[in-house]
This record gives structure tokens, C-alpha cells and sequence, in this order.
């Protein structure tokens, strides 16, 4: 199959392709890609319906040092979702695949807080705790252990058996040793690392829980209603770091309360790209470090170029007919 003919990659492919050590590293590349001004982020969009239970999201972005442009849509409902990633020749407009994006997604949003965790932790810290046991949570414990090889996690969620279940699942799949906790407090207590991947629309961790030294990485609140950590956490928290600032500005509760529409306001808060073309490393003294992803249409696009050159390396994907342009029909 030749690079220019399109091809769609499934979730087995992918999950094949590519391991999240890989994507860790085809995140930092597009990372250092943004900070050197060849790549560009598309606003996120979502429109909600069924009560706000469901959701339809729209991220893409351009790396046109790589030569890609990409879109990655979704319905997220209470029925499930069935991602997909685009990706056009950013040259010709062509059509180069399709990709199956659920695994993608796990691996990039676990991925991306693999990336600030390694950025942002001292290179000692190996106790997690993590807050939420949705779908996404096994793939961020994941993505930390990629980059500081835990001995301990503690696990909270509201409801005690999700929590117990998912104490088992990871107990399956990893060596270290897993402890469910009776509260948010009792989980974050002295540990160096803090994921929050929830859906909740109250914040629950506060700044009075969090030990010296500890890092945050808040994932769940991605749209206005969602709230995860209250506004005392800003004040002990250096330096605050974003994945993309524009989606952070329009969509986080969180960071709209604390900064307004004043630019001046703003300029605390640095974004990923930047910390990782610096070469990272956690400031000496800092006492808590934050990290918020809102999810950025770069991540998909990142994965998606390294998936896609895996792929045609190793002849996966089945060919997509190019769609052939016909003349209207007025008549």
C-alpha cells in the first residue's frame, strides 16, 4: 500500500501499533512542534443535549511541519461513543486516514499526563493517588507509571464498589501495591502525585489536603459545569501549567473564577508545550505543582501521525477510496 493511498486504521491497530511509552514520546515531539510555531491548535467546540447527559465534541489541529491536519470528532452519551481522528494532507487537502479513536484517545489523555507528571514531579516520586475510577482512570495510572514506576497507589471513588472493582482491575494489572481509601482526604494524604479524573460538577480536593511537594494533574473537568479542586489550590500552587490555554480560558470553571478575562491575569499559567521545550524539571522549593488538560486537538494529531507511520511501515489499515468530485446537478 503506497503513502498516498488513505486507509482506516481500527482500535486493534492501534492498540497493536503503538505502546504508551511510544506515545508519550510522540506527545513530547508535538509538544516542542507548538513551542517552535509549526503546529496550531483548532478551538474545542461541544454542544450539549438529553440534560447536558450528552455531549458532541469537535478538536482538531494542524502540524504543518509534519505535513498533517486532523479533526477529531465525537457523540459522548450515556449509551457509549465511537470516536474518530481525520487526517488530510495539510498540503493537498487529501484524505490520508481514518483512525478509530477510543484507545487513542485513553492512550494520549493518560499519555499527556504522563508527559506533565515527568515535567513537573521529582524524579523520587513513586506513590500516586487517584481520584475517579471511570473509564479513563486505569490508562492515567498507566501513563504515570511510565514515567516515575510506582510502589504505591490509593484509590477513591463515591461509590464502593466501582472503587473496589477497580482496585482488583489494577491489581491485575500491575506489581505495586493498591489501597482503596474511604475519602478523598485519606487518598491524597503525603502522596507526591494527584489525578483527578472525575465528572463531578462540585469540586472535592482543597489545598488543605495536599501535602508539600505534591503534584496535581486535573483531567475530568473538561466542560463549564464540571468542577474538580476549589480556588485555594491556586494560591499554593507553582508554576501552573496548561495544555492549551485558549480551551482552558473558555471551558474551565476552575480557571475562569480564579483569573477573569484580564490578560495581565493570565500570564502565571504556562502551557505544556512551553515547559517541555525548556526541558522541564520541577522548580526547587515549589510546593504544589498543577497540571490541567482539557483535551487539544495536537494530542490527537500527534498520535495520530505516529500511528499512521507505524501502520504504513508495517502494512496495517485497509484502503479508503478517495472520494472523486462530481459536477451539481441543477436540472
Amino acid at each position: 500500500m503506497n503513502d498516498d493511498q488513505a486507509i482506516w486504521i481500527s482500535e486493534s491497530e492501534v492498540v497493536a501499533l503503538v505502546s504508551l511509552t511510544e506515545a508519550i514520546s510522540a506527545l513530547e515531539k508535538g509538544l516542542k512542534e507548538e513551542h517552535a510555531g509549526n503546529a496550531v491548535n483548532m478551538k474545542k467546540t461541544h454542544v450539549a443535549w438529553n440534560r447536558k447527559r450528552s455531549t458532541l465534541h469537535a478538536i482538531g489541529a494542524v502540524l504543518d511541519g509534519m505535513g498533517i491536519a486532523g479533526t477529531k470528532t465525537w457523540a459522548h452519551t450515556p449509551g457509549g461513543a465511537c470516536p474518530l481522528l481525520i487526517l488530510f494532507n495539510s498540503e493537498t487537502g487529501r484524505l490520508i486516514a481514518v483512525i478509530e479513536a477510543f484507545a487513542l484517545g485513553q492512550m494520549r489523555t493518560a499519555g499527556i499526563s504522563g508527559v506533565a507528571t515527568k515535567c513537573l514531579t521529582d524524579e523520587t516520586a513513586n506513590e500516586m493517588a487517584i481520584i475517579g475510577t471511570g473509564k479513563q482512570a486505569l490508562a492515567q495510572v498507566a501513563g504515570v507509571n511510565v514515567v516515575r514506576p510506582l510502589k504505591r497507589l490509593r484509590v477513591y471513588s463515591r461509590n464502593p464498589d466501582n472503587r473496589q472493582a477497580f482496585v482488583d482491575k489494577v491489581r491485575n494489572q500491575f506489581a505495586f501495591e493498591v489501597t482503596a481509601t474511604d475519602s478523598v482526604e485519606e487518598a491524597v494524604e503525603s502522596v507526591p502525585i494527584v489525578t483527578l479524573v472525575t465528572r463531578a460538577t462540585e469540586p472535592f480536593l482543597s489545598a488543605a489536603m495536599l501535602s508539600n511537594g505534591s503534584h496535581v494533574n486535573a483531567v475530568g473537568a473538561i466542560t463549564p459545569e464540571r468542577r474538580e479542586f476549589t480556588q485555594d489550590v491556586f494560591d499554593r500552587s507553582g508554576p501552573i501549567v496548561v495544555d492549551t490555554l485558549d480551551s482552558v480560558r473558555r471551558l474551565s470553571s476552575e480557571f475562569i473564577e480564579q483569573f477573569g478575562d484580564d490578560d495581565k491575569n493570565w500570564r502565571v499559567v504556562q502551557t505544556l508545550s512551553a515547559v517541555v521545550a525548556n526541558g522541564g524539571g520541577r522548580p526547587s522549593g515549589a510546593d504544589i505543582t498543577l497540571f490541567k488538560a482539557m483535551g487539544m486537538g495536537l494530542s490527537d494529531l500527534s498520535m495520530g501521525h505516529e500511528i499512521l507511520n507505524r501502520a504504513r511501515a508495517n502494512g496495517a489499515g485497509r484502503a479508503i477510496p478517495q472520494p472523486e468530485k462530481q459536477p451539481l446537478r441543477f436540472s
